[in-house]
């Protein structure tokens, strides 16, 4: 019964270390439903001394198309950073451009 109760706060504090982040940049003021591009980004050891580059201007044909630029850990990319002790953390990225 004690590993069954230590397994499920283990369960427990796992859910609460992965959590979601979102970081939103809104370039021209309007919004979109949907992204128009969506893309996912790998990173290891916790992404330490890493960058990925998106280039908004070319997906949306030009820098005026652009209204938005979203970056987010959802909870499945925290439960894999979590799974491998932060050797993998993978990141979401969207990019909303006019219509």
């Amino acid at each position: 019964m004690k590993r069954i109760s230590n397994a499920l706060h283990l369960a427990v504090l796992g859910l609460f270390l992965t959590g979601c982040a979102s970081q939103t940049f809104t370039i021209n003021g309007s919004t979109t439903a949907e992204p128009s591009e969506q893309s996912s980004q790998h990173f290891f050891i916790h992404g330490l001394g890493q960058e990925k580059v998106v280039d908004a201007a070319s997906l949306c044909n030009g820098a005026e198309n652009i209204v938005k630029v979203e970056a987010q850990q959802t909870f499945v990319n925290g439960l894999l950073a979590t799974i491998t002790w932060g050797i993998y953390t993978p990141r979401d990225v969207m990019v909303y451009c006019r219509a």
